[in-house]
């Protein structure tokens, strides 16, 4: 796997393993009286950090497309190239698609901030990452896909022949060097993977790479649509089970089970 660039290094960073232990002593009186146990408390501890990661996420989240947005308008507004208006008759952009980009309602992709980088002029290291000075030479970048982020539920779907389902109607989050493939990426819950994926990690799924492989991890859903990330045992039953450094039990999944995709590559925004 190829190393992140310095345009890419410290906004994402890799992990294969991440352990994780949250350790909590109920006190002894308390536990007596009101029968309060080590894993209830533990729980609580864990429902607080998902709850607390998520919107910390959101908040790294919103203030990278505002000053992502704001960069957008200094390239704008140094190129001389005019409002939005006339550089939508020029380019063929969606004037309220562009005007949203520039104004930090909607964020723009790694595809759509290529192009407004050569067509202001600017490092799209700048632009983009915040990486550098506005006027840097473009370096050559390793090859980033953007891949539509979606939910669980969303992910059960697409084993659905009858279902109609549009990935570019998602949200898309920046993947560099992936393999050859069709891909998805999923953002984990709970702590059944977190010898692997910790709670809140990205995961992105090979939907062309469904071969079983033992110990690979995959994606999968029963009859019912009960979508679950877990490693593939062969020899164990039921076949796919958490790898978790906690007691977790293997899900209750109903036959026949589909693979929607291998899980490649876990991502951990810090």
């Amino acid at each position: 796997m190829s190393r992140p660039n310095s345009a890419i290094e410290g906004h994402f960073r890799m992990i294969s393993e991440c352990v994780i232990r949250n350790r909590c002593h109920s006190h002894p009186q308390m536990s007596s009286d009101m029968g309060v146990t080590d894993t209830y408390e533990i729980g609580t501890i864990r429902n607080y950090t998902r709850t607390t990661g998520t919107a910390m996420s959101n908040r790294n989240e919103q203030i990278e497309k505002r000053e992502r947005a704001e960069r957008l308008k200094i390239a704008r507004e140094a190129s001389n190239l005019g409002g939005y208006r006339k550089l939508s008759t020029r380019f063929g952009w969606n004037e309220n698609t562009y005007k949203s980009h520039e104004r930090g309602s909607n964020g723009f992709s790694v595809t759509t901030g290529r192009e407004y980088a050569k067509v202001f002029g600017v490092s799209f290291d700048w632009l983009y990452f915040g990486r550098g000075e506005m006027r840097d030479q473009n370096q050559p970048l390793p090859n980033i896909a953007d891949v539509p982020l979606i939910s669980f539920v969303s992910a059960g779907q697409l084993t659905d022949q009858s279902a109609v389902f549009r990935l570019t109607d998602y949200p898309t989050i920046p993947a560099i060097d992936l393999p050859q493939g069709r891909w998805i990426a999923l953002r984990v819950e709970g702590d059944s993977m977190n010898k692997v994926s910790p709670p809140e990690s990205i995961i992105f799924v090979n939907l062309d790479d469904r071969r079983l492989v033992p110990n690979a991890c995959y994606v999968v859903c029963d009859e019912t649509g009960a979508t679950t990330y877990k490693r593939y045992r062969p020899n164990e039953d039921p076949p796919f089970h958490p790898a978790s450094y906690h007691d977790v039990s293997p899900p209750d999944l109903e036959d026949p089970i589909r693979v929607i995709g291998r899980v490649r590559r876990t991502v951990l925004e810090m």
